[in-house]
């Protein structure tokens, strides 16, 4: 019975598994360097596809075609996979179609006259400095940006709307658009054949108010700029006003140049755009700290536990002990059930999915399966794996709900299921509703939403039931110490053993280790830049396991050794305060390095930031439960107790 019951677990198991990788196959590619290049010989098309509009000051995306650009007879959208979708990204065709090697200039796109509404459009994106985004071959346009100090030019993605100006001699503001852009196309060609492969994508933006003789016509030839004078845009000094009724010409250059950069390697300029010698350096420092205390806690730990087993020990076989004193008092309630036992083997469960989710996440990163070229891959990855990961948190779960003698299983699972993604998702329902009020691409459309919810109660919750009913068919973890009938009554605590002050000193630490990663991770997320260090995100991500191990250790010692055994919920809260700091952290960083003015952004900022604070609770709580947990169980396992 019990086999063909095991059978059906593991059937429903991979049932689940393939249902889940055939919903998802499109989005779960892997990019490896060099794997999927594509050759252009010269002439062949080349097809500028159109992204979302960004700003750094509302954090709100738009589509390319919400502003009146000029667009082709037929708007096509690209297919899209779940983390592009839920990152607000809309890549469409576009007017911009070059011919491989073969350099044009002074193109007209289109010409359009503005009216006030319009007008209008373009000076509230000015106004919020947005950005247009572009790509080439799965190459992102970017803007390159001298550097007095250094050769190689700082690149920044996508070009602005346009600019805030004055004329000389005016104090009246005006607002010009950007509507003559200066490409570069980049690429590496194979000198045994004529194929070449594009390795860069870059723009200079120009606002040039174009002129033209006699009524205009698909023929007219422009005096601003004119391919057959040899006569071109270098400059913004005759620019385009934003205003009603004005006429606005939209025109491009684009000039081919041959790099050295092989295909390969065409990323790296892209993910060194900022200076990374500080980055290291802080990195560097911030783990050598942590290390150091680890060490010396280590070290402190090791020796004290040592001399108390052996003194306890001693004391038993001379027959001298009188009277049990330190932790070793304790020993008949400190495996006591605690006090909502069934919450907390919730929250572990949905720990070790995290956990789990996090460490699979960092290795295929690190181990370079998802690169920034494979947009919304690292987004997609990481709901995939939290959605099967659901497995570990039913298993989890139900382990320690059977310690603690408890008997619903299923009630327990369905918890697990639902108390952290419920939470989530109210969340994310409230500032996507927000989103959907400003009416930017970055709301989540219902046929997402739809998967979103799929992949939860289709995938995510059978798993977690499986999880559960397996760990709880197995036998319950025995105590290493019998557990009295009478609670021990805890003596007076000393300020310092205050369970509010040492959860808040316990987080500390933990935080310590990640903060300065932290800054560039915010950096990349709110300030628009790539983000792939994830070797050393790694790095940082075990000394925070190893930090959160300690720290939860020594202070569950000093507890114990106080005569108060209450040590399950502290020790989950002692490394689990560390995402208090981080919130903390990101409120800091709010105030101090983003330009945010819009309520609206700032609500979106907070509540993205309490999600990704909640998780770091779940995480790190989690890692010090557990150590506890092996720490209590291996010292009174170590001593004599009759």
């Amino acid at each position: 019975m019990g086999g063909t019951i095991g059978s059906r677990v593991m059937r429903t198991v991979f049932v689940f598994t393939v249902i889940c990788i055939l919903l998802c196959h499109n989005a779960f590619g892997f990019y490896l360097p060099g794997v999927a290049p594509e050759d252009f010989r010269k002439g062949d098309p080349l097809n500028v596809k159109v992204n979302k509009l960004t700003s750094i000051k509302t954090q709100l995306p738009y589509s390319y075609y919400s502003l009146p650009f000029c667009h082709p007879d037929a708007i096509v959208d690209s297919r899209e996979n779940l983390g592009e979708v839920l990152r607000g990204d809309r890549i469409e065709n576009s007017r911009y179609v070059f011919k491989m090697r073969e350099p044009q200039m002074c193109n007209v796109v289109c010409r359009l006259t503005l009216d006030a509404k319009t007008a209008k459009e373009f000076k509230d994106k000015i106004e919020d400095e947005y950005h247009v985004n572009m790509i080439l071959d799965n190459l992102p346009l970017v803007v390159p940006i001298p550097r007095a100090e250094q050769e190689s030019p700082v690149y920044q993605l996508g070009f602005h709307v346009g600019l805030k100006g004055q004329y000389s001699g005016s104090k009246d503001e005006k607002y010009f658009l950007h509507n003559h852009l200066s490409f570069t196309v980049k690429y590496h060609k194979d000198q045994q054949t004529e194929a070449a492969r594009i390795v860069g994508f870059e723009v200079v933006p120009f606002s040039v108010k174009h002129e033209y003789e006699g009524q205009w016509s698909e023929d007219t030839r422009l005096m601003t700029c004119d391919p057959h004078a040899k006569r071109t845009v270098s400059s913004s000094n005759s620019p385009q006003e934003v205003e009603d009724k004005q006429e606005v010409i939209f025109t491009y250059d684009v000039a081919f140049k041959e790099s050295e950069v092989k295909w390969a390697s065409r990323w790296d300029t892209y993910l060194l755009m900022s200076d990374d010698q500080i980055h290291w350096f802080s990195i560097v420092n911030s783990l050598m700290i942590v290390l150091f205390l680890s060490g010396m806690v280590a070290m402190i730990m090791l020796r004290t536990l040592f001399r108390d087993i052996s003194k306890y020990n001693e004391l038993e076989t001379q027959e001298e002990a009188q009277e049990e004193t330190g932790w070793k008092l304790v020993h008949a309630d400190v495996f006591r059930p605690p006090y909502n036992s069934e919450l907390l083997c919730v929250y572990v469960g949905t720990g070790v999915q995290f956990l789990g989710l996090v460490l699979v996440t960092m290795i295929f990163a690190a181990l370079g399966f998802l690169s920034p070229s494979n947009r919304g891959g690292l987004m997609t990855a990481m709901l995939l794996l939290w959605v099967l990961m659901g497995l570990l948190a039913g298993y989890a779960s139900a382990r320690l709900y059977k310690m603690f003698k408890g008997t619903e299983w299923k009630k327990i699972a369905l918890r697990t299921a639902f108390l952290f993604p419920a939470t989530v998702f109210s969340i994310f329902f409230v500032l996507n509703a927000l989103i959907w009020g400003q009416k930017s691409s970055g709301a989540v459309p219902f046929g997402a939403m739809f998967a979103l919810v799929f992949l939860w109660f289709g995938i995510s919750v059978p798993l977690v039931f499986v999880g559960s009913y397996i760990g709880f068919r197995k036998p319950a973890i025995e105590d290493p110490v019998k557990t009295n009938k009478i609670p021990r009554q805890i003596p007076e605590q000393a300020w310092y053993l205050n369970p509010v002050f040492s959860i808040l000193i316990g987080g500390i630490l933990p935080f310590g280790a990640v903060f300065i990663e932290l800054f560039f991770i915010l950096t990349s997320i709110w300030l628009n830049q790539f983000y792939y260090i994830f070797g050393f995100l790694f790095i940082v991500l075990v000394i925070l396991i190893i930090t959160c191990a300690e720290i939860s250790i020594v202070l569950c010692y000093f507890q114990l050794c106080s005569e108060d055994y209450l040590w399950w919920w502290r020790s989950y809260l002692t490394s689990g305060s560390s995402a208090l700091y981080l919130f903390l952290y990101a409120a800091f960083y709010f105030f101090t390095k983003l330009d945010i003015t819009k309520p609206v952004s700032g609500v979106l900022y907070f509540g993205y930031m309490l999600i990704a604070s909640y998780a770091f609770f779940v995480l790190t709580g989690t890692i010090g439960f557990y150590a506890c947990f092996w720490f209590t169980r291996m010292i009174y396992s170590s001593v004599k107790i009759d």
